[in-house]
């Protein structure tokens, strides 16, 4: 979930001053919650967004635990210092690779369902939206994969 709100962050740092506009949170917010225009709830809007991305983080977290084992001393606090070590490379490579591929996932169903579907909006910019998602993924992936270990088996 530390991982989620990282992404979050970094994903939030390059789309608003890109897109000079809140993210589709607003939208959702305006629509299903208090009314009036998606501008009018800025602080919701990014809670709301914030929120979303720990919660993909931690669903993330937990399609990646099936594969591999947390590393709990590393995952007590991003600034606590490893003591076990760094990862295993060819793990983080993976785990990164795969925050990337859900990232993708993530824009697409953001795009498709949600936006397209849902609140019946577009992007109010396409290749930004898809470009936050991808960072957002990486960034995840790489927090992720930095705290993995893998299974030993015995």
């Amino acid at each position: 979930m530390e991982g989620g709100a990282l992404a979050t962050l970094v994903m939030t740092v390059y789309r608003l001053p890109v897109t000079r506009s809140l993210p589709p949170s607003a939208e959702f917010w305006a629509t299903f919650v208090a009314g009036g225009r998606p501008q009018d709830h800025p602080l919701a809007a990014l809670v709301l967004h914030v929120a979303y991305g720990i919660g993909a983080g931690g669903a993330f977290g937990a399609l990646v635990s099936g594969r591999a084992s947390l590393d709990r001393e590393r995952t007590q606090s991003f600034l606590a210092d490893s003591v076990s070590g760094p990862p295993e490379r060819s793990g983080e490579i993976t785990v990164t690779m795969a925050g990337l591929l859900y990232g993708v996932a993530l824009s697409v169903v953001g795009e498709r369902l949600v936006l397209g579907r849902l609140l019946r909006t577009e992007p109010d910019d396409r290749f930004a939206f898809h470009v936050g998602h991808v960072l957002y993924g990486i960034t995840l992936g790489a927090w992720v994969g930095t705290r993995t270990r893998r299974e030993k088996r015995e």
